[in-house]
């Protein structure tokens, strides 16, 4: 059995004139949206023993703001910055860990969270992902690179104006 827990990152701050989209940071949302989501993941038992990550300032500031143990083994890549479904899917594929969070964004995320699962979660923001955007899900399989498209059971699905104080 694996799991995967993919999550868009938290809000960005769009009022940095002259930054590349790849160095903006987070607002302040974004930050409490993160502490939240390490917070819900704790709460819920969603540990990673591995962790994917854009190599993009707002992937990496929502990853330290999940506040999550620093001995996991974490790779920060640019090939996770605005990528397609195919190539997240290539890059889990290459994994290690029974438990991986991949931290990416939009569109590619949430294209790649809807060809994931055999059935989408009963949630009515799943199909846009939203920023903060988390989907656990489960795969029947040994290694990695057997799990396909339509292959995983969505386990749970949560975005940060479901967590306790983020409304």
């Amino acid at each position: 059995m694996r799991r995967l827990i993919l999550m868009r990152h938290a809000k960005s701050d769009w009022s940095q004139q002259g930054r590349s989209d790849h160095d903006r940071t987070l607002n302040a949302r974004g930050k409490r949206s993160a502490l939240a989501l390490g917070d819900w993941l704790r709460r819920n038992g969603y540990m990673p023993d591995e962790i994917l990550c854009s190599s993009a300032t707002r992937t990496r500031e929502t990853l330290a703001g999940l506040d999550l143990p620093s001995a996991i083994p974490t790779s920060f890549s640019r090939a996770l910055y605005l990528t397609e479904a195919e190539d997240m899917l290539e890059i889990l594929q290459a994994a290690q860990g029974q438990c991986v969070l991949m931290i990416g964004h939009n569109n590619g995320i949430s294209d790649f969270a809807q060809r994931l699962v055999m059935d989408p979660p009963d949630h009515t923001r799943f199909a846009d992902y939203p920023t903060g955007a988390t989907l656990v899900v489960e795969f029947n399989t040994g290694p990695w690179n057997d799990i396909g498209w339509h292959t995983g059971q969505p386990i749970d699905f949560v975005v940060p104006r479901d967590l306790p104080g983020m409304a």
